[in-house]
């Protein structure tokens, strides 16, 4: 019967301890989805690199560009995402794609700019 009397005289109240880790909780979650979305943008790009330098031989540059830019603003990826350079070395035989753009993470009282250039090689 005491442990009744005990629990009767904390209900309805919060510790702050309790309160304050679902706050850091709740600003871990908001601010890493933030991360996480311009992350996974940067590996479907990336990955969509990677596509079409597999099949660069069959294709012609334009024709990738074309696609990677068409990518590249589905994903709501920034202007600069879309200047896509493609080379075509011969020695060794191989064909190198790559963008360059910067993405902004809004913290509070802090923006932090992350580089972004992705850049694919696939040998011919």
């Amino acid at each position: 019967m005491v442990s009744l009397r005990r629990a009767g005289n904390r209900r309805g109240r919060l510790r702050t301890g309790c309160l304050f880790g679902l706050l850091v909780v709740a600003a871990v979650a908001y601010w890493g989805a933030d991360i996480g979305s311009k992350q996974i943008r940067y590996v479907r790009m990336r990955d969509s690199m990677k596509e079409q330098a597999r099949f660069a031989t069959n294709l012609d540059d334009a024709v990738i560009r074309r696609r990677l830019r068409a990518t590249a603003e589905s994903l709501n990826l920034p202007v600069e995402a879309q200047r896509i350079t493609i080379r075509r070395r011969s020695r060794p035989r191989e064909v190198v794609i790559s963008t360059s753009w910067q993405d902004t993470l809004s913290l509070p009282f802090y923006q932090y700019i992350l580089p972004r250039s992705p850049e694919v090689r696939e040998r011919l």
